[in-house]
């Protein structure tokens, strides 16, 4: 064994010793073809707009560390069910944050891992210089971890492992050392399409290639008004989507509770959905601050919330999105609580609209309004015709 591969064994140990769930080496090479994949993707409009945009630094590591000769690839699985989870009830119904946002942040979870990583390596080669990247840094993510043999990219576009299904963090080491390479894994997806076709929007619109503009987990964290297509099909999603995942065969059974920093807060993953609204920053920041879900602001959380409260009719609610409709200062939420309203449909909603609408002073929000209080009267109509 010469000393590159006694390096990787010792690598191999100390990443199970601080809890890296699964590591790979692969060169770090130019990622064949997958350049033009990327500009097919952007030309199609396929982008979150959320991807380093530079497409020669996602395809070649040599542009993040000059000297680059290896990447160490690694996956950290998280728990994909809630022990006691809180339950809906009349007057009380609650949201869902995404399994990839629940514990802390994972992003701060990966760079520590891969920092402490590094930081052996050089203690075993001195010289050694590293580049660590989660999935802020501008390599793929999944193309790394497919070809450090970490698992398959799936027909959702997510990487899949045989031990931990798609519930897994992935992150990397470019680094200027040479290390024997690990073979990429079998894909083992068949001829199996259940993520694609239980995609509430038809988002993967091919076997690995996912148009993210059409997914809900980007659609929950876009920060301005909705259209009322994708509202419809939001239901009380607060922060990402899962369905992909939950029915791939893969992460049947799956559950990975082993890392205590991941397990959730019951309370904050299904929150109650009234309370979100009126949270200030400086109690979203308590509460939300060391999550992954807490990147984008309150604003989109709440916006989606509100939607949520809309898709479940809750009558509670509109004495708190009466306030919100006449009194907010942002206009996006005003429009998203007049859809709201609308959508509730009630006496009483009427009744809040048309007051609104004597107030309201920006014409895309009394558009809304009035689109719908027209929505109410064409229910009232049906309803006494029935």
């Amino acid at each position: 064994m010469n000393q590159n591969e006694k390096i990787k064994q010792q690598l191999i140990q100390y990443a199970k010793q601080i809890g890296i769930d699964k590591i790979g080496f692969t060169s770090a090479e130019p990622f064949e073809g997958l350049k033009e994949i990327l500009q097919k993707h952007r030309e199609l409009g396929y982008e979150s707009g959320f991807e380093e945009k530079d497409l020669d630094k996602r395809v070649d590591p040599k542009l993040s560390l000059n000297n680059a000769k290896s990447i160490i690839a690694i996956a950290v699985a998280y728990p994909s069910k809630v022990i006691n989870p809180p339950r809906n009830s009349e007057d009380n119904y609650r949201g869902f944050i995404s399994r990839s946002a629940w514990g802390i942040d994972y992003h701060l979870i990966l760079q520590e891992k891969l920092n402490q990583l590094g930081t052996y390596l050089q203690s075993l080669m001195p010289s050694a210089e590293f580049v660590v990247m989660t999935d802020t840094g501008v390599l793929s993510d999944h193309a790394v971890a497919e070809r450090a043999g970490i698992g398959w990219i799936g027909k959702n576009s997510l990487l899949i492992t045989p031990e931990f299904g798609s519930y897994i963090y992935l992150g990397q080491l470019v680094t200027s050392i040479t290390f024997p390479y690990d073979k990429p894994m079998e894909n083992l997806c068949g001829d199996c399409t259940l993520c694609m076709a239980k995609c509430p929007t038809q988002a993967i619109v091919n076997p690995g290639q996912v148009n993210a503009k059409s997914c809900l987990s980007y659609i929950t964290q876009r920060k301005d008004m909705l259209e009322e297509h994708w509202m419809d099909k939001l239901g009380n999603r607060l922060y990402g989507c899962d369905t992909c995942q939950m029915v791939c065969p893969y992460n049947k059974g799956i559950n990975s509770s082993h890392h205590e920093e991941m397990i959730p807060n019951p309370e904050l993953v299904k929150p109650l959905l009234k309370p979100l609204l009126t949270l200030s920053n400086k109690e979203f920041k308590e509460v939300w601050g060391s999550t992954a879900a807490a990147w984008r602001g309150k604003k989109p959380i709440q916006r989606n919330a509100i939607i949520a409260l809309a898709h479940f009719k809750d009558i509670s609610s509109l004495p708190l999105l009466k306030d919100i409709l006449l009194n907010d200062e942002r206009p996006m939420i005003r429009q998203t609580t007049a859809w709201a309203i609308g959508k509730i449909g009630t006496k009483e909603a009427k009744e809040i609209l048309l007051e609104a609408l004597v107030k309201e002073k920006e014409n895309i929000i009394d558009a809304e309004i009035r689109s719908s209080l027209d929505k109410v009267d064409k229910n009232e109509f049906i309803e006494k015709n029935l």
